[in-house]
């Protein structure tokens, strides 16, 4: 996620990175060349393009459906996003729960509270990477069994294979009666909300906008951006180039920004933070693990 002051506007005039103007330059441009052409038949071409005008008023009626549509889908990703941004919320907070419990109530035993720890730590990292579709295990592996890493990480869910190791840890603690019968239902609450809050985000991962209406969306951006030269030529003349620019840049800005915050569990720019988020588990945990 790119950093920036809400209060700066000067700045914001000039950034490129994260402000969707690369992405969409390619479809700008060519509504721009095209708004050019058809300018250029309309003051010398044939007289018989004149007649391919289109009526301003017509026009503009659908540009306010085009607004409903666009609205929609950036509220629609929004949403997905700020979810997302809240179920992250939810895995550092279990995440320091947990810590702090089994510090407290396993202190008795200083090396399987170690290892709470550090398989919490594995838990963020390693469902940050299954939402990437990345394979690594995470800077925990130093702090745990080279076997245990091992066997978690040939499973075909690292996340709750972890969950699991939590699980009997939190068992193991029970049956040795260094925590009783409410003890470990609070602990494993906290691993069970991990795994909550895990499935939500494969959730959102797992399921785009609807195809149908990112398709008839798309169509009707391309429609309304590739006609509107013809809606103003005849009133604009050589105007109707710049207008129809800063129309199109508005618009294919609008709908890629809807497809940038989609899936806020990727790498680009605009996506949530995840190794922010998860670099700050693991330093709030660390601290935890070494004073046991």
């Amino acid at each position: 996620m790119t950093p920036y002051d809400p209060h700066q506007w000067t700045s914001h005039l000039f950034d490129i990175e994260g402000s969707m103007v690369r992405e969409i330059l390619g479809r700008v441009m060519t509504c721009v060349i095209w708004s050019a052409v058809v300018v250029g038949l309309y003051q010398y071409g044939p007289d018989w393009f004149d007649n391919l005008a289109i009526a301003e008023t017509a026009h503009a009626l659908i540009g306010a459906s085009m607004g409903l549509l666009l609205v929609f889908r950036t509220n629609a990703s929004y949403d997905r996003f700020w979810e997302g941004r809240k179920l992250w919320g939810g895995i550092v907070n279990e995440s320091r729960n947990l810590a702090r419990q089994s510090s407290a109530w396993l202190a008795a035993d200083g090396e399987l509270t170690h290892r709470v720890v550090w398989w919490t730590v594995a838990f963020g990292h390693n469902t940050m990477h299954r939402l990437r579709g990345i394979a690594d295990f995470g800077p925990a592996r130093e702090h745990l069994p080279v076997a245990d890493v091992a066997d978690v990480l040939k499973s075909g869910h690292v996340p709750l294979a972890i969950a699991r190791r939590l699980t009997e840890l939190i068992a193991a603690a029970r049956d040795r009666r260094l925590i009783d019968g409410h003890q470990l239902q609070a602990l494993d609450q906290n691993v069970q909300l991990l795994i909550d809050y895990c499935g939500a985000c494969e959730r959102i991962r797992s399921t785009p906008l609807p195809f149908a209406y990112a398709v008839h969306l798309r169509r009707a951006l391309i429609v309304y951006c590739f006609s509107l030269p013809l809606a103003l030529v005849q009133k604009y003349g050589w105007e109707t180039v710049p207008v129809t620019l800063m129309i199109s840049y508005v618009l294919f800005g609008i709908e890629e920004i809807g497809v940038e915050i989609e899936d806020p569990f990727g790498s680009d720019v605009n996506d949530l933070p995840l190794e922010k988020i998860c670099g700050m588990i693991e330093d709030n945990l660390r601290e935890i693990a070494e004073s046991v």
